[in-house]
């Protein structure tokens, strides 16, 4: 198995909506940002499937170190060797994917965090740097075209924040920040008890807000010039706002079960966002 089909496998086994955003992209593209998603798979896989909290940490440790590599062309990993092909060609940089591994790290530091200025911080890392590298591969001409792709990032955190509740506190995690439960009047050690309330509806219904400012926010960002290059972060973009929808209509519905999109929805809303833009 080569790397790069390596990464697609690891890409197409994840079973996320990113690897809709991706089928129309020429292949060169669509190789290079599947080489980075599939390296956002293993970070994050680390944290979620490694139980030794100490092992973990190493094996962030030695991404770091693999991902050094990459510029200094010993790579040993299928993902990093397959993403130093893309290095200059997109001109990524080293401190995004540096970034992503603090933003995982972050993960084992701390299983909650107090404030949304601290939430936002934990989510740059997480989800903004990832769009930054995404809109280098995409192609852009205008700067403020990177502030399209940070935003969206923390829209999509956000929603995924919003979708994986009920999955998150099984693990012992609550990513709403404190300053917002209470705002909403729940107390962070009975988040659970508070589903099916009309504070906990108004506490999703308050975060889903947020988040459709931040979709807005990213698109007013986004250069006209570009819109055709970034066809891939528009779909991520329609796809996550319509399964954002999906949670609000019911929030304490979607707390016991998981939202989710069909992949022939999410296939026909990639087709019509790219065939309109």
């Amino acid at each position: 198995m080569t790397p790069q089909e390596y990464c697609a496998r690891k890409t197409a086994q994840s079973g996320s909506s990113f690897y809709y955003s991706f089928l129309f992209l020429e292949k060169n593209k669509r190789d290079a940002i599947t080489a980075l998603y599939a390296f956002c798979r293993e970070v994050d896989d680390v944290v979620d499937d490694t139980a030794d909290e100490q092992i973990a940490r190493a094996k962030l440790e030695w991404w770091k170190s693999e991902i050094d590599s990459v510029w200094s062309g010993t790579p040993q990993h299928p993902v990093t060797k397959a993403l130093r092909s893309f290095i200059k060609q997109y001109r990524l940089e080293k401190k995004y994917f540096h970034l992503i591994i603090d933003g995982m790290v972050m993960d084992l530091d701390r299983t909650q965090y107090e404030t949304s200025d601290q939430l936002t911080h934990y989510c740059y890392r997480a989800a903004s740097a990832v769009g930054i590298l995404s809109a280098n591969i995409f192609g852009y001409s205008h700067p403020s075209t990177l502030m399209f792709a940070e935003r969206l990032g923390l829209a999509l955190q956000l929603t995924n924040i919003l979708r994986d509740i009920q999955e998150d506190l099984a693990r012992g995690r609550i990513y709403i920040p404190t300053d917002q439960l209470t705002k909403f009047g729940i107390n962070k050690y009975s988040l659970h008890e508070s589903v099916g309330t009309k504070e906990f509806d108004n506490l999703i219904e308050g975060q889903a807000e947020h988040a459709y400012e931040l979709f807005e926010s990213a698109h007013s960002a986004l250069h006209p010039d570009d819109r055709k290059d970034q066809k891939a972060g528009l779909i991520m973009s329609a796809i996550y706002k319509k399964l954002l929808g999906k949670i609000v209509e019911n929030p304490s519905r979607s707390f016991f079960k998981r939202q989710t999109l069909s992949p022939i929805h999410k296939f026909w809303i990639a087709w019509r966002v790219w065939s309109k833009n």
